[in-house]
């Protein structure tokens, strides 16, 4: 499969080389030796103009003139010459452009222009693909290609390294080479002018010989593709990311709380645990990373095991451990039991399992087994130093068998040089990760712990909880049209907590009070204590200057706070508009714990939600959690155990348990405000005072942002919320109503059971196979999907007081969505009534919505229902093996 049209630029036949000189040391000229050299089993074209050949190849005098088009043209020319190159390529009809030279947006404005005209000639031409500018180029080893400057071609491997930099590509060819590594493909792909991270995410996600993806990364230009695309293929080939940059030297000024608490390093950090990759910290720890994901046992939690034959490596390791929040697991009494009968009497006793010195293979392989069967032990490492009595090549051949009988992770630290060279071979034949030194064996395992835990959390079935949110939804849309400005104005505390009380979420609302009496009279008719705030828009943080009075309980005592509200106000900022106090009543806080929730928009990854502890000390407390709208339970959870600060919610030394239900919903429905009103760009509640009967917004702040609303619904997310424009409600020939709508992770339990009420011949219609289909880890590639890809429409019913599916039709795009893949399954009770044709003819729909040019199905010649319903929609059908038959439906 041609992939975003990533063949021509991957496996070309025809490569045409521009800007191609006699000097060797050229870029160009570097090029054309690495094709030579490298075997490249395609056509070489090199152009240029004054020569009549270069390496003794015949040149052209430029594109137009070649015997045959390119699939591939790299650009190697002067930075001024490559915009003429690109439109010769267009003309010619090539698919593919590597653009090599350098002087564009990475040298300043001037740059920038050059390249921004790079772009709109590329627009032309919607058939080309662009790597580049300014990039190294690709590596295939498979193909014994190196269409780059860089010297040497790596081993075949199953990586997919891609990175921004092509000096650091060069460092990790070097690295590479000296370390045995191998590639399927190595792609530079400097500027991302047109191909980016997405692109070739996708292409290496379904490359079969691609079995892990290393990212080297500075940034992200569409980040809901990248997502998309990294969501698509984490859960069965890990990706490795290391991102540059993550301490900026300046920040914009926000006009919240939440926007000056959220950090780019911390936005990376969640979008790459939201979408399942693993993040290193350390540019040498990639391919240790590598070398032990990739292996695919992935850890029940942090609890290592660790056995060695030398005292103070079992120490480094441990330490390690404790620096990187692992722990070293307590072994059972009767795995103590059994390791005192096999080893000498002065072991360690402990964890780490000091074997001593004199270890030879068969006490380690003893120890590791029983070290590996225990229940509390999550992996082992296993540490060889080489002394007197130590083989490492027949300790290494006895770990690897026991490497072999678990489905734990093992991994390997041999210490030492040319004396272990050989057990390390026999350890990496057997596929068991091994380790110079204990440190970068705990930090790869640790890593591997974090991309466990960000699995799980993607792929665990939340609960469903229904929140009805369309009068509220409609509410604040009425409030907001009323407030429109053109330009980003603050809004009120009042303004802001009417919002909140538009979502459901519980708020203090304020009566605004612009004199002494004024706040007087509303005292007095909501009923003492009261508490007043300064209501500025131009001063954020209103206790920092006075701006703040509690537990006022008369009306002489809440005329004087006003007045001295307003004197420190006016001290402190002159020239601030201050419109009086905002009155409101207290709320007894007594033992409630404050937090902090709110959210902002990121100029790369969009909108984001922040939870985190709360109240006057928030940013010093800097203990926060960010989460990509929207949310649903079980990733709000993920949020609140990620806080510091989840002991006080949860109950600790005398401060009850706060209603952590209710919290979650609260969460929630923010969520779905800042997913449905893009026009409101940052909002924050601080506090938001959570108690054992009680979850409340004491203060609430907002800015509005016309102009910042995006021209496509959801545009400002990062991930494509719940499709609700495909819902729609039906009702059969017999009276039976439907509910038809896009199936939601939550639906797990009710999709197992539909397929529990299909017959075995049901099941193999639909699936084309017999398989397990009662896991969860089947059910996560039905029930978790990503809009934005596919879509699977249920049809649910009530029957007998419940919620069931009788029947799924499934939509899948290719990825370059001119084509969908059509199934259905409708449950055994549910045949006979319709309902395929429903499913059908709802799917044809949505396809043609997609602007997909054809939908495409298998049946077998034999499901004469499914076969009749295809023909009397004028599908085209097509015999193929097996007894099947291709259909199809030009849209």
């Amino acid at each position: 499969m041609n992939i975003h049209g990533l063949d021509s630029i991957l496996k070309p036949r025809r490569i045409a080389i521009t800007g191609v000189s006699i000097n060797p040391n050229s870029v160009g000229g570097r090029v054309l030796r690495n094709l030579v050299s490298g075997a490249c089993r395609g056509v070489l074209y090199p152009i240029n103009a004054t020569q009549e050949a270069v390496l003794g190849i015949p040149c052209f005098p430029d594109i137009a003139s070649l015997p045959g088009r390119p699939d591939l043209v790299i650009i190697c020319s002067a930075a001024d010459e490559v915009a003429d190159s690109l439109i010769q390529a267009g003309e010619a009809g090539v698919g593919g452009v590597i653009i090599m030279s350098a002087g564009f947006k990475e040298v300043g404005e001037a740059g920038v222009a050059a390249e921004s005209r790079l772009k709109e000639i590329k627009s032309r031409y919607p058939g080309m693909r662009v790597l580049g500018p300014n990039c190294l180029g690709v590596i295939s080893p498979e193909l014994d290609l190196n269409a780059s400057f860089a010297d040497g071609m790596p081993k075949k491997g199953n990586v997919a390294f891609i990175s921004q930099s092509g000096a650091l590509c060069t460092s990790v060819l070097d690295w590479a080479r000296e370390g045995g590594i191998g590639f399927s493909g190595f792609v530079s792909v400097g500027n991302a002018l047109d191909v980016g991270f997405a692109d070739l995410i996708d292409y290496f996600g379904e490359d079969e010989a691609t079995e892990a993806i290393v990212l080297y990364m500075e940034s992200v230009t569409d980040a809901a593709r990248f997502m998309s695309a990294a969501r698509a293929y984490a859960r069965v080939k890990p990706i490795i990311v290391y991102k540059a940059g993550r301490f900026p030297d300046s920040a914009a000024v926000a006009a919240s709380h939440t926007g000056a608490m959220v950090s780019e390093d911390a936005v990376y950090d969640a979008a790459f645990e939201r979408a399942g990759m693993v993040r290193v910290f350390n540019i040498g720890e990639i391919f240790d990373c590598v070398e032990l994901v990739g292996r695919r046992k992935l850890p029940a939690g942090p609890r290592l095991g660790v056995v060695t034959n030398a005292g103070g490596p079992g120490v480094i390791a441990a330490d390690k451990l404790m620096e990187t929040e692992g722990r070293l697991a307590e072994l059972s009494p009767e795995s103590m039991e059994k390791l005192n009968a096999c080893l000498p009497p002065f072991w360690s006793r402990a964890n780490p399992v000091d074997i001593l010195g004199d270890a030879k293979s068969k006490r380690f392989e003893k120890a590791a087994s029983i070290v590996l069967q225990d229940k509390g032990v999550d992996a082992l490492l296993v540490i060889l130093t080489p002394q007197g009595m130590t083989r490492p090549d027949r300790v290494a051949k006895a770990i690897a068998k026991v490497a072999a009988s678990t489905k734990k992770p093992v991994l390997a630290a041999w210490m030492g040089g040319e004396t272990v060279r050989e057990g390390i071979r026999l350890l990496a034949e057997a596929g068991v990760a091994t380790y110079q030194t204990p440190e970068q064996a705990v930090q790869a395992f640790m890593t591997l712990v974090a991309y466990a835990r960000n699995l799980e959390s993607l792929y665990q079935t939340p609960r469903d909880i229904r929140l009805d949110l369309a009068d509220g939804r409609e509410d604040a849309k009425t409030l907001l049209a009323d407030l429109a400005e053109d330009r980003p104005v603050v809004l009120s505390e009042s303004l802001a907590k009417e919002l909140l009380e538009c979502y459901g979420i519980p708020t203090t609302l304020p009566v605004p009070a612009a004199d002494p009496k004024t706040a007087a009279a509303a005292a007095e008719e909501m009923g003492y204590p009261v508490a007043l705030k300064l209501d500025s828009p131009d001063i954020t943080h209103k206790s920092d200057v006075g701006g703040v009075v509690l537990d006022l309980k008369d009306a002489a005592s809440v005329e004087a706070a006003f007045g001295r509200i307003m004197e420190s106000a006016r001290a402190a900022y002159p020239d601030a508009r201050i419109t009086g106090v905002a009155v409101q009543r207290m709320v007894e806080t007594g033992t409630g714990v404050e937090m902090i929730l709110g959210f902002k928009r990121d100029p790369v990854f969009g909108t984001l939600i922040m939870a985190g502890a709360g109240g006057v000390a928030v940013e010093i407390a800097d203990d926060s959690a960010l989460g990509f709208p929207p949310l649903n339970h079980r990733l709000v959870m993920r949020m609140l155990e990620s806080l510091r600060m989840k002991p006080l919610l949860t109950g600790y030394r005398g401060i009850p348990p706060v209603d952590i239900e209710a919290l979650v919903q609260v969460i929630m429905r923010l969520s779905y405000m800042a997913g449905y009103h893009p026009e409101i760009t940052e909002l924050d509640i601080n506090p938001l005072l959570c108690k054992p009967g009680e979850i409340v917004a004491l203060d609430a702040r907002a800015v509005l942002d016309p102009s910042a609303v995006p021209e496509k619904p959801f545009e400002h997310l990062a991930l494509r919320p719940y499709p609700e424009e495909y819902v729609e409600r039906q009702v059969m020939e017999d009276g039976t109503r439907l509910l038809l709508r896009p199936i939601r992770p939550e639906d797990e339990p009710m999709w197992l059971e539909l397929l529990g009420a299909c017959s075995k011949e049901s099941i193999y219609s639909r699936f084309r196979f017999f398989y397990n289909w009662e896991t969860h880890d089947a059910a996560v590639r039905y029930c978790y999907i990503d809009y934005q890809r596919e879509m699977a429409l249920v049809a649910e019913l009530e029957q007998d007081g419940r919620r069931k599916l009788a029947g799924v039709g499934r939509l899948v795009s290719n990825l370059d969505l001119d084509t969908v893949e059509y199934a259905v399954l409708v449950g055994d009770p549910w045949q006979n009534m319709g309902l395929g044709k429903v499913l059908t003819e709802t799917c044809e729909r949505i396809a043609a919505r997609w602007g997909a040019k054809r939908i495409e199905a298998l049946t077998s010649k034999d499901n004469v229902r499914m076969v009749k319903l295809f023909q009397g929609r004028n599908w085209e059908e097509k015999p193929i093996e097996d007894g099947l038959l291709e259909v199809w439906k030009d849209l």
